[in-house]
């Protein structure tokens, strides 16, 4: 099928429980930490020159030498979550050139996993990261499923020609895009994870229920998620909602969420980066993994940075 075989397509080790780590907030790391401009909060532009390949590059190392050190398991997202057709469009890419860029990314994070890879206890899952259409935030028009099969499976389409392991589906904001999504991925033969965006009340952007949402998407799709995760909000917006014995909290395998309290039209107005406090976020992951019995995949959103990482890191392996 690919160019080249995915090590872990067939058999993602995530799903056997080991702790695996993830990056951070990239786009808030590079605008704020690295003083990058990044238009429509697009890191995949980076990938035209060679001095944005080394910004992402220099992005990327502290959290791969993390979990080495750590003799973790670690998910390696690619800068993609703008690489789509409409946000590409607006920063002057066709859609060949988008396609380009995309295999361009995978390209990146196979030259870093054959770097940073050392054992087969700490393996490196290269994951093609795909935003939603609109924005992170808001739901705005909501298409139908079948309209966001037909947009994603663009995207899905060029990563199941690369070395990619699956696809991560990041900041969904309403069910019927995480639906045309994961059958996009399903028809590719690819693997994915639905991650929601949750607001300070824990639930969806559409006001639906997290419980609800996991429900339907996998009522809709025969349960075709290899997991759902959580991103872009603080723990303290959504720990209620998971504090449950119910069946639907074991689908819920990853978390990335805010170093910031602050709500989404907080963050979109501010015009500093809230960093939070490290320590107390990873104790608010430690507290999470014991609630949530397969919660072992964490990144961060919004704010986080290698610090956080490595308190998280502390934290859920304790």
């Amino acid at each position: 099928m690919g160019r080249v075989m995915a090590k872990y397509r067939s058999k993602l080790p995530q799903l056997g429980g080991e702790l695996f780590l993830s990056d951070g907030g990239i786009e808030t790391s590079l605008i704020f930490l690295d003083g990058i401009e990044l238009p429509y909060f697009a890191a995949f532009d980076l990938l035209k020159t060679k001095e944005g390949r080394e910004s992402l590059r220099r992005y990327y190392m502290p959290y791969l030498e993390l979990a080495k050190s750590r003799g973790l398991g670690f998910v390696l997202e690619s800068p993609t979550w703008r690489a789509s057709q409409d946000w590409g469009q607006k920063l002057g890419y066709s859609a060949e050139e988008i396609a380009k860029i995309n295999r361009k990314a995978i390209d990146l994070m196979v030259e870093l996993r054959d770097r940073y890879q050392t054992t087969a206890t700490s393996p490196i899952v290269i994951s093609g990261c795909i935003g939603p259409r609109g924005d992170g935030y808001d739901p705005g028009n909501i298409m139908s499923p079948d309209e966001a099969q037909h947009y994603h499976s663009l995207q899905v389409k060029v990563f199941r020609e690369t070395e990619a392991d699956m696809v991560s589906a990041i900041t969904m904001t309403n069910v019927n895009e995480a639906i045309g999504l994961t059958r996009a991925a399903a028809a590719a033969g690819m693997p994915v994870s639905i991650s929601f965006t949750l607001e300070t009340d824990g639930r969806l952007p559409t006001g639906q229920a997290l419980k609800d949402a996991v429900l339907e998407v996998d009522a809709a799709t025969k349960g075709a998620p290899a997991y759902f995760m959580i991103n872009c909000a603080h723990p303290t917006h959504f720990q209620n909602v998971l504090n449950v014995k119910e069946p639907w909290i074991g689908r819920i395998r990853g978390l990335r969420a805010n170093a910031s309290k602050r709500s989404h039209a907080e963050l979109d107005n501010s015009t500093d980066l809230d960093a939070g406090n490290p320590a107390e976020l990873g104790a608010q992951y430690g507290d999470l993994r014991r609630l949530l019995p397969k919660l072992n995949v964490f990144g961060g959103c919004c704010g986080t940075d290698h610090r956080h990482l490595t308190e998280i890191a502390k934290a859920t392996a304790a």
